[in-house]
């Protein structure tokens, strides 16, 4: 079992190749490193200057009973097929579950129904699967940049300032970011989340326009521009482990 540290999160990989989140927190009160397993997920609560390196060794002792637990609630997030030419399969596109088809013709395409996303690639298919990977990465960065114009048309006014440009592009760790120059980068996970996940994390990075810190004054801004942003900040934080698995499966070739 492979583990590291991101924000309040610790990321626990099996051998099984399945991924567990556990939510760490000092607690002021707690006497002993405690581990409790919820419909919301697990959480490691542990007293104040506990040595990181306990508090893996704590999740590595426990770590069969962790993985029994959550996939008795249906949280253990499992590996999903490779991508491979021609074979259908199930992903998540803005939130909903949709079949990915193939198709043959005679220029690579794209085309999106009700619930199916088609991929034609022309023959021969001696470089399919790369061709249907930035297909893929094609399709997801439009999909963001359609919803991002669209939301920034309203925000922009509200905030009296604008990002220079937009970038999107897989991230390791982060959603987003804002540079020094004022660019707005957004993961392109972010297509297969609900809209609102998206919405939240562009309302974030217009934020730091403003206010460059993560001070008090910041979250009264992102509250101001979106209300709901606790809720899809928490649906974020716990299914983001499986989202950027989710991309790295559909486009991996194509990543930065």
């Amino acid at each position: 079992m492979t583990q590291h540290l991101e924000g309040d999160w610790l990321e626990l990989a099996t051998a099984s190749g399945s991924t567990i989140r556990v939510l760490k927190t000092a607690h002021p009160r707690a006497r002993r490193l405690r581990l409790t397993v919820t419909p919301k997920g697990a959480r490691v609560s542990y007293p104040h200057g506990t040595h990181p390196a306990q508090v893996s060794a704590f999740l590595r002792h426990h770590a069969d009973w962790l993985e029994r637990k959550l996939d008795e609630l249906h949280l253990i997030v499992k590996p999903a097929p490779p991508l491979r030419v021609g074979t259908p399969t199930e992903f998540l596109l803005r939130g909903e579950t949709v079949q990915l088809d193939w198709a043959d013709g005679p220029y690579p395409r794209v085309d999106a129904g009700e619930g199916t996303v088609t991929l034609t690639i022309p023959r021969p298919h001696t470089r399919a699967l790369p061709v249907a990977r930035g297909l893929l990465a094609s399709f997801f960065e439009a999909q963001i940049r359609r919803d991002v114009s669209r939301w920034l048309a309203g925000y922009v006014p509200m905030l009296g300032l604008a990002p220079t440009a937009l970038r999107v592009r897989p991230m390791k760790s982060l959603w987003g970011s804002l540079d020094t120059r004022d660019r707005i980068n957004l993961d392109l996970a972010l297509a297969l989340a609900p809209p609102a996940a998206l919405r939240y994390v562009l309302a974030h990075e217009l934020c730091h326009l403003k206010v460059r810190s993560h001070a008090p004054r910041f979250w009264a801004q992102v509250e101001g521009l979106f209300p709901d942003w606790r809720e899809q900040r928490d649906w974020l934080r716990l299914n983001g482990a499986w989202l950027k698995t989710e991309l790295d499966r559909l486009i991996a070739d194509v990543a930065d």
